[in-house]
C-alpha cells in the first residue's frame, strides 16, 4: 500500500463486483435455506424436538449465516469505500435483494425457535446446547414481540424499500456533495469524508469555514435529511407499538442484553456528573484564549504540531498493543499485512469510519478517511481495537456467540483509544504538549460519554413527538437537537445557528433497525474507564482476563463479562468508578496548567 492510495484488498472473498462466484454463492445459499425450510418448518414448536434436534439445526443455521455474512462484508465494503460508482451501487442493491429474499425464507427459525424455548426454556440450561445458553435466553427475551412468520416477512419487504432505502439515499447524498472551504487561508472544493477531519482542524479558521460551508450547504436541502429521519422514526414508532414493546427502547435493550434499570443508572450518572465535563469546558476555552468555546471548538483537537505519515501510525499502532499483549500486536501486523485497510480520502466514500467484522476470514476490515492528524491516529485506534475483539472472538466462538451487543462491541475501540492517547502522552515530555494531549483525551472521552447523550435525549424526543402527533420538518428536529444538546452545554459553548442541523451528520440515526445507537458509546466509554483503572492497578495481570473478555463476544451477557474483569455492572456505583477516571483527568489538566 502506497501513502498516495490505501485501499483495502477484498479479493480473498470475491475478485470483483461482477464475479460470477457472487451469483453461485447466492444460488447455493438460497438453496441451502430450502433445505432447511423443507427439514424443520413446522417441526421445531414440538416436545419431541429435542436439545439434539436444535443444535443441528443451529449449526446448520450458522453456517449459513456466515457465508451470507461474507457475501455482505464483499458488497458493503466496496459500497462504502465508492458509493458514487455504479457498479458499486448495482452490487448494494443486488445484495440487500439477496439479503432480503433469504431473511424471508429464515424468519420462521427465531420464530419457531422462540416458541419452542418459551414453552420448554429448560432446553436453555441443557448441557448439549451449553454454546448458545446466551444467545437462546435471547431469542426468549425476543419471542414475545414476534410476529407471525408472513408478517415477518412483510416487515423484511418493507424494510428493503422503506427505512433501508430512506437510509442510502440520504448516506449516498450526503457523500456525493461538495463544500467549498478555506483550508489555512487557501480555498478548496472538498468532499464529505474530506470535510470531517477540517470541521476538527487544529487551525481555528479552517474549523469556521469547514463548518459553515458543511451545515449551511446541509440546511439549503435540510427537507431530504429530515424526510429520511422522519419516516425512518415514524416506521419505529408504528412497529414498536405493533409488537408490543413498552416503548421505542425496548427493543434496544433486549439486543444490548441490558436492562431498563441498567440504563436509567447509567444516565442519571450523566446527569449527576455534567458540571465534571462543563469545568472541563471551561478549561478548554482557557486553554484556546477564549472568553467561551464555541461550537466549533467542542470536538476540535487543540493544535498538535506533529502530522503524521501513514508508516509513522503503524508503528505507533504496533506499539500500543505490543505493550499489551504481544499476540494483540500480531492481530494488528495481520490486519496489515493483509491490506484489510481503506485509509484514502475520496469522493464518494462513507464519511465515517468503521471496523466490518469477517466472521469466515476470522478477522475484520476497517475504514477511515486518513490525513495524518491527531485525530486520525485516535480514530485508527479506535478502529483496530475493534479489529482485535472481532479477530479474537471469531476464533473462540460459533458464528451466533462471536457478536456482542453494541454496548460491548465498542469497548474494544474505546479502550484502544485511550492507550493511543497514554502512549503519547508517554513519550512526550514536555508539559505543553502533556496538556495538549490530555485535553484532547477529555475532549474524545467527553464527547463518548456527554455528546453521545444529549444523542440519546434527542432521538427520544423524535419518538415523544412522533406519539404526539407533530409533524417532524427540519425546523422541528433541528428544535429538539438543540433542547437535547443544550441539556449537556448549557450556556457554556456558543453555537452557530448552522450548527442546528449538526444531527444530519451523525449516521447512527438513520440506522433502520439499529435504534438507540448512542448509550452504547456511554456505557462503553464509562465501561472503559473502569477497565483502565483497574489495568493501571494491575498491569499485566489485567491482560489474562481482558482477553478472555473480548474472546467471549456475545456468548455471555455483559454482566457475566463484568464477573471475568471482576466488575458488577449493575451497581449504580460502578458508572461512577467510571466516571471517576474522567474527574481524574479534569484534575490532572487544572494542575499541568497551574
Amino acid at each position: 500500500m502506497s501513502e498516495k492510495e490505501i485501499a483495502w484488498d477484498l479479493s480473498e472473498i470475491f475478485s470483483g463486483c461482477d464475479d460470477p462466484k457472487i451469483s453461485v454463492t447466492m444460488n447455493a445459499l438460497l438453496e441451502d435455506a430450502d433445505e432447511i425450510i423443507k427439514k424443520y418448518k413446522g417441526t421445531i414448536d414440538s416436545p419431541n424436538f429435542s436439545s439434539l434436534d436444535l443444535l443441528e439445526l443451529l449449526e446448520k443455521e450458522e453456517k449459513i449465516l456466515a457465508d451470507v455474512e461474507e457475501i455482505k462484508v464483499f458488497s458493503d465494503n466496496m459500497f462504502y469505500a465508492n458509493m458514487t460508482l455504479l457498479k458499486t451501487k448495482t452490487l448494494d442493491n443486488k445484495i440487500k435483494d439477496f439479503h432480503s429474499t433469504i431473511s424471508k425464507k429464515l424468519a420462521f427459525l427465531e420464530i419457531e425457535i422462540g416458541k419452542l424455548i418459551y414453552k420448554y426454556p429448560s432446553l436453555i440450561e441443557d448441557e448439549t446446547l451449553n454454546n448458545y445458553n446466551n444467545y437462546l435466553l435471547i431469542i426468549k427475551r425476543k419471542f414475545p414481540f414476534k410476529l407471525s412468520e408472513s408478517e415477518e416477512k412483510l416487515i423484511l419487504e418493507k424494510d428493503q424499500y422503506g427505512t433501508n432505502a430512506w437510509q442510502q439515499l440520504k448516506e449516498s447524498w450526503l457523500s456525493s456533495r461538495k463544500f467549498k472551504v478555506t483550508v489555512e487561508g487557501k480555498e478548496k472544493i472538498v468532499s464529505l469524508s474530506e470535510s470531517n477531519s477540517l470541521r476538527w482542524h487544529p487551525n481555528r479558521e479552517t474549523r469556521i469555514s469547514a463548518t459553515k460551508s458543511v451545515f449551511s450547504s446541509i440546511e439549503k436541502e435540510i427537507e431530504i435529511y429530515a424526510s429520511a429521519l422522519r419516516n425512518i422514526s415514524g416506521d419505529w414508532v408504528k412497529i414498536t407499538n405493533h409488537r408490543g414493546y413498552k416503548n421505542p427502547i425496548h427493543h434496544s435493550l433486549i439486543r444490548n442484553d441490558t436492562s431498563q434499570v441498567i440504563i436509567n443508572n447509567l444516565m442519571k450518572i450523566i446527569e449527576e456528573n455534567v458540571s465534571i465535563y462543563q469545568r472541563f469546558l471551561k478549561i478548554k476555552a482557557k486553554l484556546l484564549n477564549l472568553p467561551k468555546l464555541g461550537g466549533i471548538d467542542t470536538w476540535a483537537y487543540l493544535p498538535y504540531k506533529k502530522k503524521y505519515t501513514w508508516n509513522e501510525a503503524k508503528r505507533l499502532l504496533l506499539q500500543i498493543y505490543d505493550s499489551i499483549d504481544k499476540s494483540f500486536g500480531d492481530i494488528i501486523r495481520d490486519l496489515f499485512n493483509k491490506n484489510y485497510i481503506d485509509a484514502s480520502t475520496r469522493e464518494g466514500k462513507l464519511g465515517a469510519g468503521y471496523c466490518f467484522p469477517w466472521y469466515n476470514g476470522k478477522s475484520a476490515f476497517i475504514l477511515l478517511s486518513f490525513k495524518g492528524l491527531l485525530i486520525d491516529i485516535c480514530t485508527l485506534a479506535h478502529e483496530f481495537g475493534h479489529g482485535v475483539h472481532y479477530y479474537l472472538s471469531s476464533k473462540e466462538q460459533t458464528f451466533l456467540n462471536y457478536m456482542p451487543g453494541p454496548t460491548i462491541d465498542e469497548i474494544g475501540g474505546t479502550f484502544g483509544e485511550l492507550l493511543m492517547f497514554d502512549q503519547l502522552r508517554k513519550t512526550n515530555e514536555s508539559t505543553d504538549e502533556k496538556i495538549i494531549l490530555l485535553t484532547n483525551q477529555l475532549t474524545a472521552g467527553g464527547g463518548g460519554i456527554f455528546f453521545a447523550s444529549a444523542c440519546m435525549w434527542f432521538e427520544q424526543s423524535l419518538y415523544d413527538a412522533i406519539e404526539k402527533g407533530e409533524y417532524l420538518d427540519g425546523n422541528t428536529i433541528s428544535k429538539y437537537w438543540c433542547a437535547a444538546r443544550d441539556r449537556i452545554f448549557e450556556d457554556f459553548v456558543d453555537w452557530f445557528d448552522e450548527m442546528k442541523v449538526n444531527w444530519v451528520v451523525i449516521p447512527h440515526f438513520y440506522f433502520p433497525n439499529d435504534r438507540f445507537y448512542n448509550y452504547p458509546y456511554v456505557y462503553a466509554q464509562l465501561f472503559v474507564y473502569a477497565l483502565y483503572q483497574t489495568y493501571k492497578q494491575k498491569g499485566k495481570e489485567f491482560v489474562p482476563k481482558f482477553k478472555k473478555f473480548l474472546s467471549a463476544g456475545g456468548s455471555l451477557s455483559p454482566e457475566e463479562l463484568g464477573k471475568i474483569v471482576g466488575m458488577n455492572i449493575t451497581e449504580p456505583d460502578f458508572w461512577q468508578f467510571g466516571m471517576n477516571q474522567f474527574k481524574e483527568f479534569v484534575d490532572e489538566l487544572e494542575k499541568l496548567i497551574n
